[in-house]
């Protein structure tokens, strides 16, 4: 008496849901890989041969075309920018502040910023220094 089973083996391989999780995860790191914005104020930052890469800063201040200041990424006028990094600043030595100006923005608005960052290490005897975020010189 020959006994046959119902379920037969295949013994194909099925990659339907191998493409399927490869598209998943394409879907995914598409998604994810634009979320990423590393700087979410537009800035066209001035050219320099310079080098000096700093640790990563723990104050950003930004300044865009329309001359508007951001102190870590939030929009404020000058008194606030004074008020907000006094807040920052207080109890701390020595900080590096990043600043990122439009390379359109007049010096003046550069040298606000500094002022108020030289005016706190009187005020607090500290020594915070600021750097000027540029862009690698593109040769011709």
């Amino acid at each position: 008496m020959a006994i046959k089973s119902r379920n037969k083996m295949n013994p194909n391989f099925n990659m339907a849901s191998m493409s399927d999780l490869v598209f998943l995860l394409l879907i995914f790191f598409m998604l994810t890989s634009t979320l990423v914005a590393p700087n979410a104020i537009k800035l066209l930052l001035p050219q320099s041969n310079s080098r000096t890469i700093e640790k990563p800063p723990k104050i950003v201040i930004s300044i865009n075309q329309q001359y508007e200041y951001f102190l870590q990424g939030v929009q404020v006028d000058e008194p606030a920018l004074k008020n907000g990094l006094t807040e920052l600043l207080t109890g701390l030595e020595s900080v590096s502040i990043r600043l990122e100006s439009d390379k359109t923005v007049p010096v003046q608005y550069v040298v606000n910023v500094i002022d108020i960052v030289n005016d706190l290490n009187n005020r607090f005897n500290s020594t915070h220094k600021v750097i000027m975020a540029t862009s690698p010189k593109r040769s011709r």
